[in-house]
């Protein structure tokens, strides 16, 4: 086939179909059936080129919807406002200790993170720390800038599941949540 032909004729798709009769299939805007005449043309008789399949009408739609959300990262006033609870009374740093808790979190309550000694400070909305670790071939500076995550059907990001991408490239799991709480003397 001549290369200028197949540039021209999806084009030739616009114009409308030149001929004696009425289809009423041209009418709905349906390809024409395909014609027994038009596997030998004679010079001068038009060839069919809108039978692409065989002259069943075929559609097909395809719906995908994809969903990306961005964790930004923290702003420099939120750290001491929701680390003050957890200071003690003298004035000095705050003393903190990590317990268990369930295997994920809710991507909607997560409003922040930080990069911290090898792990992930998820500040949630309802004034929770979570403390996340990452897998063995990534290091938690690279999501300096926050981090961008696919949302599932459940709407959870859990342990040994989720992707996280960083806006720096790398791509890790978590593998394990730990709740940060004020460590009682």
């Amino acid at each position: 086939m001549h290369p200028l032909l197949a540039l021209l004729g999806p084009l030739a798709l616009f114009l409308p179909v030149v001929g004696g009769d009425t289809d009423p299939s041209a009418e709905q805007g349906l390809l024409p059936a395909p014609d027994s005449t038009a596997a030998n043309p004679a010079v001068g008789e038009t060839i069919e080129v809108f039978d692409f399949v065989d002259g069943a009408n075929v559609q097909q739609v395809r719906i995908e919807q994809r969903v990306t959300i961005r964790i930004a990262p923290r702003d420099p006033a939120v750290r001491p406002s929701m680390l003050a609870e957890m200071a003690p009374r003298s004035g000095g740093p705050a003393q903190t200790t990590e317990r268990k808790m369930g295997k994920c979190v809710p991507i909607s309550g997560i409003a922040a993170v930080q990069p911290e000694s090898g792990r992930l400070l998820l500040f949630m909305r309802d004034q929770r720390l979570v403390s996340a670790g990452l897998e063995k071939s990534c290091r938690a500076r690279e999501f300096y800038a926050g981090f961008y995550l696919e949302r599932n059907g459940d709407g959870l990001l859990c342990v040994d599941r989720d992707r996280l991408h960083s806006r720096a490239g790398a791509s890790c799991k978590i593998s394990r949540m730990r709740q940060v709480v004020a460590k009682a003397d």
